[in-house]
């Protein structure tokens, strides 16, 4: 049996099924290559409004209560998701209604009535309040780092938006977004489980035949800037602990050593025997918890650090970190360490075959951004990566001019002038 099946429509759209008889639910999604970064100037937050507008009710479902209600009909729930990329309305159901989930969807998609528009402004303002504190400063580590990683980039700017522009966003931009970038050729459908390709095929002709497709708008790349950090910003905040992330610009998505930026994230931070947990918890007890993740986009990337600790603790704990990074640039891996890495994560990879909504996301985000790849494919892509390869990664990684360091909270007393000493060792 192969992994997905994909057939193109007419009108350029892309249906993927990926057949999982072993399971008895289903997932039903349509990804659309528009996120953040295509949002235009002054109205950052408009790819993510759109999102939440199309629940507001369709010409077939008066509003948001009756298309959940809809879905519950079938078994299960629908949501939506917008990042940076992409912009994805999805729902997990009873596999012999997904025929029925995909017509509301593309019901949504297709003839959404755009309403309460000043309701749905006042969710997403409050939404958007979480990340800043009572002066309107920004206190989410990501969006601090967002605009040190990418500066005068929509990469750079919030997904959600910041409040002005939020306040500004009118029906008329929501319907304007809608045409140029909801286009049949800019979207994916995917629908994992027990299913048939051909009745997928056959649903999507019916309910996704006459979307008309267009030219799409062209945008702007992120063009990396030459390593001249290390950079350092420290963000106040009333709080009992510092929220630190220490970043590092990394490989795109299409780039060969992204499987070896996948590994060294766990040897850094993917359980109880990671090198920072081992260090920075068990050893020092300078921190309850650390967190690592990579961002990947067509053009650029990061491996980013993630952790709280108490601001008396800060430089011991940025010390310790970089010490834990020139070990790895400089010391080969041992070979049991290695093996114990590659094999939970070739498990992991192994246990998403029994995940509908991981294997909708292999094959339809995938497809979606020209990454689709089997886990046959990933896995042989893992026990290609050697300790050498690793080491030669983590050497280009962390050198002290990648290095760029926000710290946010009670910062009174920290020296910033000793971090960056630190940063630059």
């Amino acid at each position: 049996m192969n992994d997905c099946y994909c057939t193109t429509l007419s009108n350029g759209l892309r249906v993927v099924t990926v057949p999982l008889p072993h399971l008895h639910s289903a997932d039903i999604a349509i990804y659309l290559k528009v996120g953040g970064r295509n949002d235009p100037p002054g109205r950052t937050g408009l790819s993510h409004f759109l999102e939440h507008m199309l629940f507001r009710g369709t010409a077939d479902y008066a509003d948001s209560l009756a298309i959940e209600a809809a879905f519950e009909s079938l078994g299960g729930g629908v949501n939506a998701a917008t990042d940076a990329d992409a912009t994805c309305f999805y729902a997990r159901i009873h596999p012999r209604f997904a025929e029925q989930g995909l017509e509301i969807l593309a019901s949504m998609l297709l003839r959404p009535r755009l309403e309460g528009l000043e309701l749905e402004r006042r969710i997403i303002g409050e939404e958007a309040l979480e990340d800043i504190n009572q002066e309107g400063v920004e206190i989410s580590p990501d969006l601090v780092m967002g605009r040190l990683l990418w500066p005068g980039h929509p990469l750079g700017e919030p997904t959600i938006g910041n409040l002005a522009d939020i306040s500004r966003i009118s029906e008329q931009d929501l319907r304007d977004h809608l045409q140029r970038w909801y286009l049949p050729n800019n979207a994916v459908v995917v629908a994992a489980g027990p299913l048939q390709h051909e009745r997928i095929i056959a649903a999507a002709e019916r309910c996704l035949g006459e979307w008309q497709s267009g030219e799409l708008p062209a945008y702007r790349l992120f063009e990396n800037p030459d390593a001249t950090g290390p950079v350092c910003r420290l963000v106040p905040d009333a709080d009992s602990q510092v929220s630190m992330q220490l970043a590092f610009r990394a490989c795109n998505r299409f780039a060969p050593e992204l499987t070896a930026l996948k590994l060294l994230r766990r040897i850094l931070a993917g359980g109880g025997c990671s090198r920072l947990h081992l260090a920075l918890r068990e050893r020092l007890g300078l921190i309850y918890s650390v967190d690592a993740s990579i961002g990947s986009y067509e053009e650029t990337g990061c491996l980013t650090i993630d952790l709280a600790t108490a601001p008396e603790n800060l430089p011991a704990v940025v010390a310790a970190t970089l010490e834990e990074l020139r070990l790895l640039a400089s010391h080969p891996l041992s070979e049991a360490e290695f093996e114990r890495v590659q094999t939970v994560f070739l498990a992991d990879l192994d246990y998403s075959r029994d995940s509908v909504t991981e294997m909708g996301i292999r094959f339809g985000w995938g497809t979606l951004m020209g990454v689709a790849r089997s886990i046959d494919e990933d896995q042989r892509l893992v026990k290609a990566v050697t300790t050498a390869s690793l080491q030669q990664l983590a050497q280009q990684l962390f050198k002290p001019e990648n290095r760029l360091l926000a710290v946010i909270g009670p910062i009174d007393g920290i020296d910033q002038t000793a971090l960056e000493k630190l940063l630059s060792q």
